[in-house]
């Protein structure tokens, strides 16, 4: 038994959030004799607009034994190295990016890629685009999978695209035949209450009673538990004013390989993503409903996806977070927590960071009032510093074509951090950016790597006239040596494959 929590978990709603949440705690606490269930409707569907990840999910399957050859064909998956950012700036050579996963091998190279920035941020002409210095840029451009030759002694850090009702439905078989979770297909009503507070069980539309020690809100934008609770709701819509989103598939070019990088276009009042899958593309377009009517923006993105796309969604989204992930004895995971958009395929990535926190904590010290506190800022400040990296792409967006509209409304965004305010005046003044990310604490959620693609992938440096060429000053970088030390390490690297089955992993490379 862990300290304060009981003998018996159960989750309301499936969906890739609740089957995950599922999985890592039986997992961890099967053995210590913990019970889990999980509850949901055969009736309500999951949202799943997500169909992108960050490499944290290979580190969830991997803490779960699962291997690559086992889930990825059976949910479409293919390998991700980064993101690739088109039309985000209209400056010259600045018109596109690509925000890679950091590896190890880039370490070789980003200090180089640095000083540059600082030396161009300060008026010296030089080269300080992030795709010439980082190697997953390169992997991505040539359709490589993120899988070195064997002699190749470096691993290369990388997500998956999938189908999320697949992961959800392997999930859910893993969890109930190997873990032994309890999966019950009920229609929950409400949520009763002990005199304290407490959730004392879900009671469903026949009145039966599914009770419990904790409890786990797994149940999407209604956040049926925490709704009960009545727990406050921290709004980012200042900040972050999209939320619409229309979604769409299309099938793959014939013979086309299959990317392995998201791709993220600028649109009118938003951005759409292209997302390959082994079984289709998957394409959505979010944006603002203050810009664009639901006809308007379904219109927008046919035309950018071509006339072979299928039928569209719809979603409205409430962007932000509750207030506390951890309340009274429930936990809140996926949108029942809090939804950011899909920028930087964060969603999953949050689940794993709540879910491991809140095992951690219990195993150190038990279901107290203490840990639950400790979580909770822990939570809270993940949810921030990620918010503050969606924004920063909206605040620093270099589009000028549209001086009125809405990337002129974007960069006007007021509702700034004071982590990020300082981030961005490191940046304009010339300061150090590596120590300011320190400074900030915002390390602890996208590196500083990630920070200066960011800043000049956008090409938010000086403008040319006002730039001349380094003096003695200035250590030159030497190209040359970066691009052929690029070259050689790609060559490890094979291209991807254009449909992936068991037998295709292990020799990808």
């Amino acid at each position: 038994m862990i300290d304060g929590l009981g003998q018996h978990i159960v989750i309301l709603g499936g969906g890739t959030a609740g089957w995950m949440t599922a999985c890592l705690i039986a997992h961890r606490w099967r053995a210590r004799g913990m019970r889990v269930t999980l509850v949901e409707s055969p009736e309500i569907g999951i949202v799943g607009v997500g169909e992108g990840s960050t490499p944290q999910l290979k580190h969830f399957f991997d803490t779960l034994g699962i291997a690559e050859d086992a889930w990825m064909p059976a949910c479409d998956a293919t390998y991700k190295l980064g993101i690739g950012f088109d039309g985000w700036s209209d400056r010259a050579g600045y018109e596109r990016y690509f925000h890679p996963f950091p590896t190890a091998l880039d370490g070789h190279t980003a200090s180089q890629f640095f000083y540059n920035t600082r030396a161009l941020r300060t008026g010296r002409y030089v080269e300080a685009h992030p795709d010439r210095f980082l190697l997953p840029a390169r992997l991505a451009a040539a359709y490589c999978a993120p899988q070195p030759a064997a002699s190749f002694p470096f691993e290369v850090s990388y997500g998956y695209h999938f189908d999320a009702y697949k992961v959800g439905a392997f999930l859910a078989a893993h969890a109930s035949g190997t873990l032994g979770v309890d999966h019950v297909q009920r229609r929950i009503a409400c949520v009763e209450r002990t005199p304290t507070g407490q959730i004392a069980a879900l009671i469903d539309t026949d009145g039966g009673r599914i009770a419990g020690n904790f409890f786990v809100d797994a149940s999407g934008f209604r956040s049926t538990i925490f709704t009960a609770l009545d727990v406050p709701f921290v709004s980012y819509a200042t900040a972050l004013f999209n939320d619409r989103a229309v979604v769409m598939p299309t099938a793959h070019a014939p013979g086309a390989p299959i990317p392995s990088q998201t791709r993220a276009t600028a649109l009118s009042a938003g951005w759409a993503w292209h997302i390959p899958l082994t079984s289709r593309i998957g394409n959505g377009y979010v944006y603002s409903s203050r810009h664009l009517t639901e006809a308007q923006a379904e219109a927008e993105l046919r035309a950018h996806v071509g006339t072979e796309a299928g039928d569209a969604r719809h979603l409205k989204m409430r962007v932000g977070r509750v207030r506390e992930s951890w309340s009274h004895n429930a936990l809140a995971v996926g949108l029942a927590q809090g939804f950011l958009e899909p920028l930087e395929a964060t969603a999953l990535h949050l689940v794993i960071a709540t879910v491991e926190a809140f095992l951690d904590g219990a195993d150190a010290g038990g279901a107290t009032d203490a840990v639950r506190s400790a979580f909770n800022t822990r939570i809270a400040a993940r949810y921030d510093g990620v918010r503050d990296y969606i924004v920063a792409h909206y605040r620093l967006n270099q589009r000028r074509d549209d001086p009125t509209g809405y990337w002129a409304h974007a960069r006007g965004i007021e509702a700034l951090s004071d982590e990020l305010k300082m981030l961005m005046s490191a940046w304009f003044t010339g300061a150090d950016m590596v120590a300011a990310i320190e400074r900030a604490g915002l390390a602890r959620y996208y590196s500083a790597i990630s920070w200066h693609c960011l800043f000049a992938g956008y090409g938010t440096f000086p403008e040319p006239a006002r730039l001349i060429p380094p003096g003695a000053d200035i250590d030159p970088v030497d190209m040359t040596r970066i691009d052929d030390f690029l070259t050689r390490c790609a060559m490890n690297f094979g291209s991807h494959a254009s449909r992936l089955r068991p037998a295709d992993l292990k020799d990808i490379a």
